[in-house]
């Protein structure tokens, strides 16, 4: 028997350990041999062949199992070492990543207003009608609550229309000078060609002692900042309505398209409304308990912006998740 367990330990290969195992344990194998043997041997001699049989079969297939085991592994490792990929490799047919538009554009905004040092702060989404309606003055049934078709959930829980709750909260909860900006995504019940029920926005807050805060500063800071998102286009402010800023702008650029000539995106205007600003009212810094300070508001739709930087027709676009459309911007 010996020389089949050298046959065992020398095999190279799983095949070679199944020309071993039939050649012992088949039919016509040395183990059935050994056992016709014992129809002509004394009960005595039987008894000792079939105890040195069974050693041997139970002693063989241990070896062959563990043989196969090594040669498997080895098989394993050998194959994959074969089909090992160096992904530090320069492939010419790799595709880069890059960031969405949106994202892309909203840290164009962050860095901007990081360098002229104000703080970015983040806040709930899920917010209560406290902090996203009644502190920025707009009372219960107040008709500019409905410029913004909120998601409600019970007991006055919301999701957020705009990021203004997090400037409420944190002037809640810090004391003026105040310097901040509040980007995050905010949700209304709008779905069309310029509308999603999920959009990003940026929102900037800059709160000081009274009479240090004035219209010029609030326009100097948003002409520099759209000259820097841009280029070269001229700004100019309009008169408008909002409930939490006395005096209050539309901010307008020339149009990206046509270079103030008119075109169909401006509707021949020459001008694109871009971003909404004015000095916070006082009602606003009543709801949160301040006193004799000032201070400026503004607030832009990111996706606006995008849309403009990248000449995009249709903002639900930018949520489609379409690939053709998305490696333009890598």
């Amino acid at each position: 028997m010996k020389e089949w367990y050298d046959a065992i330990e020398e095999a190279q290969s799983v095949e070679r350990l199944e020309e071993i195992r039939i050649s012992v344990f088949g039919k016509k194998g040395i183990l059935a041999e050994g056992f016709a043997k014992m129809k002509s041997a004394s009960d005595e001699e039987k008894a000792q062949i079939a105890k040195s049989l069974n050693t041997h079969k139970n002693a063989l297939t241990n070896e062959l199992v563990l043989k196969k085991m090594r040669l498997q592994t080895l098989e394993l490792e050998a194959a994959m070492k074969a089909e090992a990929i160096d992904v530090s490799l320069y492939s010419a047919s790799s595709q880069a990543g890059a960031l969405h538009p949106v994202m892309e554009t909203m840290d164009r905004i962050v860095e901007y207003f990081t360098a002229m040092n104000f703080a970015v702060k983040t806040g709930n989404m899920v917010e209560d009608d406290f902090n996203n309606f009644e502190a920025l003055n707009l009372p219960k049934h107040h008709p500019a609550r409905d410029m913004q078709d909120t998601f409600y959930f019970k007991d006055e829980m919301l999701l957020r229309t705009h990021t203004s709750p997090v400037q409420i909260r944190t002037m809640m909860q810090n004391k003026p000078p105040i310097r901040m900006i509040a980007p995050g995504s905010v949700f209304r019940r709008d779905y069309d060609i310029t509308h999603t029920p999920m959009f990003h926005q940026v929102e900037g807050l800059l709160v000081d002692k009274e009479g240090k805060v004035s219209f010029a500063n609030l326009k100097f800071i948003l002409e520099d900042f759209l000259k820097y998102m841009f280029g070269d286009v001229e700004v100019r402010f309009r008169p408008s309505f909002f409930p939490f800023t006395e005096p209050s702008a539309e901010v307008d650029i020339s149009c990206v398209f046509c270079k103030g000539d008119g075109c169909r995106v401006c509707s021949k205007t020459g001008w694109l409304e871009v971003l909404g600003c004015g000095i916070v009212d006082q009602n606003v810094f009543e709801a949160v308990n301040y006193e004799n300070v000032s201070g400026y508001a503004f607030g832009l739709g990111v996706e606006r912006f995008t849309m403009l930087i990248h000449k995009i027709g249709d903002l639900r676009s930018l949520f489609e998740g379409d690939i053709k459309l998305l490696e333009q911007f890598q």
